[in-house]
């Protein structure tokens, strides 16, 4: 039985003591029972303290209604005991059978395990990469490349329509300089004051010199603008076979250029003027933020009728709802906390409801650690640490896994020697390892000709301790993967992996899986094969989650 459906059970329970007349509560009250494991297994597989929640209500001591309760749980055949504890706990023991059960029902899932509809009917847009094309994808970039395609994984693991979206921010003074400094390499000359630099700078002007052998013959204004629009091309097809490589992908490559092209900034400012925020001032545009707990307003287009940057956010805004998005998603480097307040401010200002409409999340600062030292300087990029610097020092899965596997409103250290480390010490190595010796047990059990599938599973057999354990962690991993979606931190599921990871190796530890010698296979081995079976689905589930790998061999 999983966590889900004892609670379910008790909700039901709590019904029928109301149809007994038992328990009186007020007329349409609803009843929602949730059950947790305790952390003294003494106590029994699951605890609740609806019980608690229910006194007030029904204006019955806790513990009256924890005696109901707990001789209405065991008629259940699926319930072993239920014991009051305490103020009005009512700690849960499962009938072994009932828990094996979830093994059985994880198998049969498959990569379907976990999945929920908690997000169903909804369509998100996560923008988790604002970016330059103006140099390779760095190491704060990196964080959420990883993060955020995690949180787009679990929403769709629960049932949300997600666009993955990059925004480049291929427009503004910024794009002249990278053109100049590639110009300038081309020639021989060093970058220009506040241009770029780097190995990258100089590769980009040979690939478009040997591309066009005549490119630096053009009068220097045609010069400048070959260069930049050769090398924000081949910039941009860097980043994304860096993103790909990595294991990040987008549905959406959307190019401020385009947002101004498209006519989509006029459209903003007309539905905006149309809700009566916008009005000017000075000869300049301004949207009226402050009306919207923003701490001024805010300037759209300027006296001399240059749009300022906040221009191309606010119509950026406005676009993405009008294709379709109910809820719109950024994630945002340390330096952007004032953007909170500014971006659910523009939300307002377009008619929309910023509790409901928009979320912005902030990440905090990634450093990476070699040797006890830090590391500063990329080789290639010259002044960043890049992500393809990161995946050749520790790989793909580790640095995935790393970046993951804490919340982003901390500031995270990468220790690359920990990340190399083959030991229980380095997280992903440890659940990787685990995921890897279940699949080494399957195996196994094949070349001895043990066919556990087709074999008659008795649930009830799962009695050990540390069989319980086991099975109480994998039914909690629907619950985790939804509260992961709902709350936007997929270092949830890492978490919850390592915890398998533990429960798992206590497990194989004592309770010996296989047959020894010419011993002969009986119903315990079927069903401890079935359990391993569906802890290796759920490490394969939870991994996928994080763009991470669950490898057969290590």
């Amino acid at each position: 039985m999983t966590p889900d459906a004892l609670a379910a059970l008790v909700s039901a329970s709590v019904t029928d003591l109301i149809q007994a007349n038992k328990l009186c509560l007020p007329e349409g009250y609803l009843v929602n029972a949730s059950v947790e494991r305790p952390k003294n297994r003494e106590h029994g597989d699951y605890a609740t303290n609806v019980a608690m929640t229910l006194a007030k209500p029904a204006h019955t001591p806790p513990r009256v209604i924890g005696e109901l309760l707990a001789a209405e749980l065991e008629k259940s055949p699926a319930v072993a005991s239920a014991v009051v504890a305490g103020p009005g706990f009512v700690n849960i023991t499962l009938e072994a059978a009932s828990q094996g059960e979830v093994a059985s029902r994880i198998v049969a899932q498959g990569d379907h395990y976990g999945q929920g509809t908690s997000q169903r009917g909804r369509w998100i847009n996560i923008e988790f990469i604002s970016a330059n094309p103006t140099g390779p994808i760095h190491l704060g970039h990196t964080r959420w490349a990883a993060v955020g395609d995690s949180i787009a994984r679990v929403l769709r693991a629960q049932g949300a329509d997600v666009t993955r979206e990059f925004y480049i921010n291929d427009r503004g003074v910024q794009m002249d300089r990278f053109g100049e400094s590639i110009m300038n390499a081309a020639h021989g000359r060093p970058a220009p004051e506040g241009g770029y630099h780097g190995s990258y700078v100089k590769d980009l002007a040979a690939e478009i010199v040997a591309n066009d052998r005549g490119v630096t013959d053009l009068p220097i204004d045609e010069q400048l603008v070959m260069f930049r629009e050769l090398g924000y091309r081949l910039m941009l097809e860097a980043q994304q076979e860096s993103l790909t490589r990595f294991g990040t992908e987008f549905d959406v490559w959307y190019s401020e250029r385009t947002l101004h092209e498209s006519g989509a900034v006029d459209r903003a400012f007309e539905q905006l003027r149309g809700q009566g925020h916008l009005y000017e001032a000075g000869g300049a545009i301004w949207l009226r933020t402050s009306d919207f707990d923003d701490d001024k307003d805010r300037v759209l287009v300027k006296a001399d009728g240059d749009l300022t940057y906040f221009a191309s956010d606010t119509a950026y805004y406005v676009d993405k709802r009008a294709r379709g998005a109910d809820r719109c998603i950024y994630l945002l480097g340390a330096d952007h906390h004032g953007y909170v307040n500014r971006l659910r401010a523009v939300a307002a200002c377009a008619g929309d409801d910023p509790d409901a409409n928009i979320e912005v999340l902030i990440g905090q600062l990634v450093k990476m650690v070699k040797g006890g030292e830090e590391v500063r300087m990329s080789k290639r990029a010259g002044n960043v640490i890049t992500i393809d610097d990161l995946v050749d020092e520790v790989g793909v899965d580790a640095a995935r896994y790393s970046l993951i596997r804490y919340p982003v409103d901390s500031p995270l250290v990468l220790d690359v020697d920990l990340l190399l480390r083959r030991s229980n010490d380095n997280p992903v190595y440890y659940v990787q390892y685990a995921s890897a010796r279940i699949a080494s047990v399957l195996r196994n059990a094949a070349e001895l000709g043990i066919d556990w599938r087709t074999a008659a599973f008795d649930p009830a057999l799962l009695d050990h301790e540390r069989e319980s354990d086991l099975l109480g962690v994998l039914g909690e991993f629907p619950r985790i993967v939804a509260s992961a979606a709902e709350l936007r931190e997929p270092h949830r599921v890492a978490r919850y992996l390592e915890t398998l990871a533990t429960a798992y190796h206590r497990f194989y530890d004592v309770c010996r899986v296989l047959p020894m010698g010419e011993e002969p296979v009986d119903g315990r081995h079927v069903a401890r094969l079935w359990l391993c079976a569906a802890s290796r689905q759920v490490f394969v589930n939870g991994l996928g989650l994080l763009g991470v790998s669950a490898p057969e061999r290590m």
